[in-house]
């Protein structure tokens, strides 16, 4: 599977702009795309909600894995 095609995967997954998601114990509003950097690295840039502060927060490895075989959220 291409980088282009796991970012759309993991965009269609929810992680997409705008978007608020819960990542390790923390919610986040989405402020970018997905970005994908070899096989199983993906990022977004994203809020902290709590904080304020722009994170670079890397997409959790069991989400790529489920976005290449084409999965779909619970």
């Amino acid at each position: 599977m291409s980088e282009l095609s796991i970012s759309e995967s993991v965009k269609r997954l929810g992680y997409a702009r705008n978007n608020q998601v819960r990542l390790y114990g923390q919610v986040f509003e989405v402020v970018s795309d997905p970005v994908s950097i070899g096989d199983h690295l993906v990022f977004v840039d994203a809020v902290e909600l709590k904080t304020g502060q722009v994170r670079r927060v890397t997409i959790p490895r069991t989400i790529v894995q489920m976005a290449r075989r084409g999965g779909h959220a619970a």
